[in-house]
């Protein structure tokens, strides 16, 4: 492997020195009511959103190679948690790229180019990833439906290479959850790129 490409995966998939404190399973969906903007330009909140039987919050963007890689997965897996009556909601936090590909303009290029049927919005001041101590693109929070976190982490066990997933995370937790049983993978590693938070 090439030093600079090594260089990239080590830091892409490691926590940095300033992530933030994730939040704790078992907790409630936090800030709830916040209006976030969609990229159909309507204000919508996760509640808003929420399903009778959940949601599912993920951050994303535009540019991470991490996020292009897997987004096939991501619309296999949103589209697969749509059909079980979950909300399903991708927030672009990348307030410090704002200007280098993760504009709001660019983020409706995007959803369009990728013909995304769920929410995408912004995250203002990174206040959700804030709130959800959401670190990675992509990074996904699985709520009940009492809004009671029930899985966090990665969409499945081999993030960087779709021909080696042995376990589809994610999808389990969704039908587990929906089964009325616990669920049995609860933390995964979320590997991908550092979210872009705007330096004070």
């Amino acid at each position: 492997m090439k030093p600079l490409l090594f260089a990239f995966l080590f830091l892409a998939g490691t926590q940095n020195t300033f992530a933030q404190s994730v939040l704790p399973l078992g907790a409630m969906l936090p800030k709830s009511d916040l209006k976030m903007k969609d990229v159909s330009g309507d204000l919508v909140s996760l509640n808003e959103v929420k399903t009778a039987n959940g949601i599912l919050v993920m951050f994303s963007c535009n540019t991470c190679p991490y996020v292009m890689r897997n987004q096939a997965r991501t619309k296999d897996i949103c589209q697969y948690a749509q059909s079980r009556n979950l909300g399903v909601i991708l927030l672009n936090s990348n307030e410090g790229g704002r200007e280098a590909g993760d504009s709001y303009a660019d983020m409706q290029n995007y959803a369009r180019q990728q013909d995304y049927k769920w929410k995408y919005v912004v995250d203002s001041h990174n206040e959700m990833a804030d709130a959800l101590g959401a670190n990675r693109t992509p990074e996904c929070f699985l709520f009940d439906k009492d809004g009671k976190l029930v899985y966090h982490g990665a969409i499945d066990n081999s993030p960087a290479d779709g021909n080696n997933v042995t376990r589809a995370h994610l999808k389990q937790a969704i039908d587990e959850m929906l089964d009325g049983k616990d669920v049995s993978v609860k933390e995964s590693r979320s590997v991908g790129c550092t979210i872009q938070r705007r330096k004070s």
